[in-house]
């Protein structure tokens, strides 16, 4: 008779605890649904651009322009 009702309560507890994770689980389900992850935030608009990009300026690099510190380095 204990057996019995030990493996009750087991199987009883087991079930409650499935019920509680998928009720955690359908929970935060209803957040993630509420929570729009591409909007940008509340005051926080993207900028439009009003000119042209701003470009790399053009020519050879910094340390280009004196090779004799670069050959010293070595």
């Amino acid at each position: 008779m204990e057996t019995a009702i030990t493996v009750a309560v087991v199987i009883f507890v087991i079930v409650a605890g499935m019920v509680l994770i998928h009720r955690l689980n359908a929970q935060h389900d209803e957040r993630i649904g509420a929570f729009r992850y591409s909007d940008a935030l509340p005051g926080i608009g993207r900028r439009t651009r009003k000119g042209p990009r701003a470009t790399v300026p053009k020519g050879p690099p910094a340390d280009a322009t004196h090779p004799e510190h670069r050959e010293a380095s070595r």
